[in-house]
Order: structure tokens, then C-alpha cells, then sequence
């Protein structure tokens, strides 16, 4: 149970958790100031501060019941105003008594400080008669009103007297000082997250397919050695890219010399009726062999040397699919007038060319379809093939694991490379055609 209860309160302090670096960097530097504060805060109020406000009013508390001691022991009028006006000029309160007079009922209002609580508790312990307090009487003074027998004793005290303002300057002290250093952490810390998020957006993009030059690396130490591993890692792997493209475009052309001396060879053999079959079928294995070469290089290549613009998709796909319409395939599509995101359009175009010619090669009726939710766009291609069983979805999209169905085996490799590197994914999932769907999702 209590491994239970403690599983429980750690994962409600993660939800409270902030998520951004900047979130959390202002909490583990503000919290601890601030609780520091509150008990310097809390030690002033709850012991210097209650011990001062309370030595204050038993001080004047103390005074005012010197002075209805000596009103009780006379009932001369003259005395009495004697001593009002001694109590004036030596004690600094400002009295009168009123007689026939009842008490004016006050509504007690809390003040900032203990000073009124420590007030109405030394007048309730050494007074012991009715009373009533106003500290809204005046800005400068107290108002207390005392029940004598046949007469009410008014009482101004001076709030110098009762508090002092150092509470004041103390809690402006706390709560400016806190946003002050709130303000200066917010800023330094924005600044250096800001360095993060250049270098998180920068790794996104090049991983997309678009080419963000190299970083300028500032803040911390730790974020400029990263920004400087970002730019020599992008351009090694720009480097590596080019290479591999510039020797697989040298084995294509080396494979495609030969393969067009067979070609021609096979043209200009005699064709008889003996040698018709043969020829046809060895000028299909031809076409195949220069279409394996184009997708080999394909592959290797990536799209990569193309850059990310904005594309109307649903403009991109309608030529797919008049293109497939050309090539004898009975497809549907079903997309918006305009659908405009950023993409390589040639690799797109490729990758979901690669789909629906998947699904022609299988299927007699396709169906392709686009739709935007959110911040995802969705295109599927849907097929009324013999699909594809589940467990074997995911192997398909491995190099050459799909050319025992067909082609080459690098279609639906290709196309996830494509899709993945625009930050997508592509997925197989049964359509309700009854054969296979292929599932592309792309953030906008």
C-alpha cells in the first residue's frame, strides 16, 4: 500500500512537473529563493515582528488603563480633565470622555501585521472592560472607545505607537527582491534556452531533408560544443551522401554501357517465328534489368539534392493520378481543392507513385485519398488486392524483402525513406476495400 501511495504522489509531482528546459531550470533556481524567503518571512512574523507589536500594545494598552484607573478614583470634573490633559501631553493620547454615551459598534478589520490581533489581546487582558477598536478611524491614529460606568472614554492613539514599518520595507524587501531575481533569471535563461531550440529546430529540419546551413553557435559552453558537433556532423553526412550518389551514378552508367550493347544485339538478331518468343522475353528482362538500376539508384540517392517548398499536394496528386490512368489503372481520388504543406515534391511524388503502382500491380480497383486533421495530413491508398497478413507488414519494407511479390523490393522501402524523411510515417493497415491500405501520415 504504501509502495502504491508513494508511485501515486511521485506521479502527480511529474504531471506538475514543467515540461520545457525553461520550466524547469526557473523552478530549481526560484524555489529554493523563494523558500528561503517564506522562512525569513514566517521567523519575522511569528517572533521578532509579534514580539515587538506585542511589547507596543501593552505599552499603550498599559497607559490607557493608568489613566481610566485614575478616572475611577475621582469623579470631580476638573481632576478628570486634569488628568485628560496630562494624559495628552505626556503620553501622546488624545482623550475625551463622553458622558450618557454608549459604544459605537466598529466592524473589526484585519490589518497587514499582527499589530491589531496583539491590540485587542493586551485590551482584553488588562482593560477588561467593553471596548471597540477603528483603524480605520484616521491614517495616522487609532480610534478606541472604552465603556466606563455612565460613560464612554474615546481614545486616539497614534499608530507609530502600535507597529512599526519595518514590516512594511521588510515584505516590499521580500516580494521586490523575488521578482527582480524572477525577471533576471527569466531572461538570462530564455537566452540560453534559446540556444537548444535553434539547435533541437536546426537537427529537426536537416533530418527532414532541408538543408539549414550551418548553425552559428552560441550560449553556454556545453550548447556551443553541440552546435559545433551539429555542423560537422551535417556536413559529413552531406559528404558521405555525395560520394555514395557520385559512385552508384558511375555504377549505373558502367552497368547501363553493357546492358545497351545486349539491347542492341538482341535488335539486330534476325526475328523468325522460331526466335520471336525468345527475343520478346529477353528484351523484358532488359527493361527489368534498367529498371532495377534506376530504383538501386534511386535508393541510394534519397531525393536528397532536392529542397523542401511549399507544394499543393492535391495538385501533386491528381497528376499521379492521371499518370496512373495512363497506364491502364482504374484509380479513384478523393482529396480537397487545396492542400498546401512543405515537401520535396519529386520525392513525394516518387514515394506515393511507388504506392499505387504497388497496388495496380496487385489489385484491380485503387483508391487514393487525402484529408487533413489537425496538424497531419493523411493519404491513403487503398487496393481491393489479397493484401498483405499482418506479421508480414513490416518486413515489406525492408530492402529486397518485397520483390518475391513483384519488382524490385526497394518500392516500399524507398517510400518510407521518403515519408520519414519529411518527419511522417507510413504504415500497412487493411483497407476497406478488402485488400491492403497504405497509411501516410505528414506533419504540416
Amino acid at each position: 500500500m504504501r509502495f502504491g501511495m508513494g508511485r501515486g504522489i511521485e506521479q502527480a509531482l511529474r504531471r506538475l512537473m514543467p515540461r520545457s528546459l525553461l520550466g524547469r531550470s526557473l523552478l530549481i533556481l526560484l524555489a529554493p529563493m523563494f523558500i528561503v524567503q517564506a522562512i525569513a518571512l514566517q521567523i519575522f512574523y511569528g517572533s521578532h515582528l509579534d514580539v515587538v507589536s506585542r511589547r507596543y500594545s501593552a505599552a499603550v494598552v498599559g497607559e490607557i488603563s493608568l489613566v481610566i484607573d485614575l478616572l475611577r478614583s475621582t469623579q470631580d470634573p476638573a481632576q478628570r480633565a486634569w488628568i485628560i490633559q496630562t494624559a495628552h501631553s505626556a503620553l501622546s493620547l488624545n482623550m475625551r470622555l463622553e458622558d450618557n454615551a454608549s459604544l459605537r459598534i466598529v466592524p473589526f478589520v484585519n490589518e497587514l501585521g499582527p499589530f491589531d490581533d496583539e491590540l485587542d489581546a493586551a485590551l482584553k487582558q488588562t482593560i477588561k472592560l467593553p471596548y471597540t477598536m477603528d483603524w480605520r478611524f484616521d491614517d495616522f491614529r487609532v480610534l478606541i472607545q472604552v465603556e466606563l460606568p455612565g460613560s464612554v472614554l474615546w481614545v486616539e492613539a497614534p499608530r507609530k505607537r502600535l507597529y512599526t514599518p519595518a514590516v512594511y520595507i521588510f515584505v516590499a524587501w521580500v516580494v521586490g527582491s523575488a521578482l527582480l531575481l524572477s525577471v533576471i533569471a527569466t531572461l538570462f535563461l530564455r537566452n540560453q534556452v534559446r540556444a537548444i531550440r535553434r539547435l533541437a529546430k536546426a537537427a529537426e529540419a536537416f533530418g527532414m531533408g532541408r538543408d539549414v546551413g550551418p548553425i552559428r553557435p552560441e550560449g553556454a559552453t556545453e550548447v556551443r560544443q553541440a552546435s559545433s558537433a551539429f555542423n560537422r556532423m551535417q556536413e559529413r553526412i552531406r559528404r558521405f551522401l555525395s560520394q555514395r550518389t557520385e559512385m552508384l551514378a558511375g555504377v549505373s552508367h558502367d552497368l547501363r554501357t553493357p546492358l545497351t550493347r545486349l539491347r542492341l544485339a538482341v535488335e539486330m538478331l534476325p526475328e523468325t517465328d522460331e526466335t520471336r518468343t525468345e527475343l520478346a522475353e529477353m528484351r523484358t528482362d532488359l527493361d527489368e534489368m534498367e529498371r532495377m538500376i534506376s530504383g538501386y539508384l534511386a535508393f541510394a540517392r534519397g531525393e536528397g539534392a532536392e529542397q523542401a517548398q511549399p507544394v499543393n499536394l492535391s495538385s501533386l496528386l491528381e497528376d499521379i493520378t492521371a499518370g496512373a490512368r495512363r497506364g491502364g489503372t482504374e484509380i479513384r481520388l478523393d482529396t480537397p481543392p487545396l492542400l498546401t504543406l512543405l515537401l520535396r515534391p519529386d520525392a513525394i511524388r516518387r514515394a506515393v507513385t511507388n504506392l499505387v503502382e504497388n497496388a495496380s500491380r496487385h489489385a484491380s480497383r485503387v483508391s487514393l485519398h487525402a484529408e487533413r486533421q489537425g496538424r497531419i495530413v493523411h493519404v491513403t491508398v487503398d487496393d481491393n488486392g489479397p493484401g498483405i497478413p499482418p506479421e508480414k507488414r513490416e518486413s515489406v519494407f525492408r530492402p529486397f524483402e518485397s520483390g518475391a511479390v513483384g519488382g524490385t523490393g526497394l518500392g516500399l522501402t524507398i517510400a518510407r525513406d521518403i515519408v520519414r524523411a519529411h518527419g511522417g510515417e507510413i504504415m500497412l493497415e487493411d483497407s476497406p476495400l478488402g485488400g491492403l491500405r497504405a497509411h501516410i501520415s505528414l506533419p504540416i
